[in-house]
């Protein structure tokens, strides 16, 4: 399943994180290691911070894939469900079956 994760950073721990000249690296080697499809860094609520799909078979991966992001950065994270075009087209039966009961 597919999650959408908001990550926020703290401030002071970023400013912190961001001192160090091997930022960069450490943080393609925990992209890489969480598997992420996709990454994008941006500011949220004016803090620093990335949006990052990851795809887990089972929910008690959050874990593996939050940790590094709690300890190594104090970020706060928010996880979203989402679906690719080709998820919303396998749902079509159930889209319909909703409308026939509750349309």
């Amino acid at each position: 399943m597919r999650f959408l994760m908001r990550v926020k950073f703290p401030n002071d721990t970023a400013n912190d994180v961001l001192r160090d000249p091997q930022f960069g690296a450490k943080m393609h080697d925990l992209l890489d290691e969480i598997h992420a499809e996709a990454t994008y860094f941006t500011t949220i609520d004016g803090y620093r911070g990335c949006f990052a799909v990851v795809n887990m078979n089972d929910t008690s991966e959050m874990p593996k894939v939050a940790e590094p992001f709690f300890i190594w950065m104090a970020a706060e994270i928010d996880w979203f469900p989402v679906m690719t075009p080709e998820d919303l087209g396998r749902a079509g039966s159930d889209i319909a079956a909703a409308y026939k009961k509750w349309g």
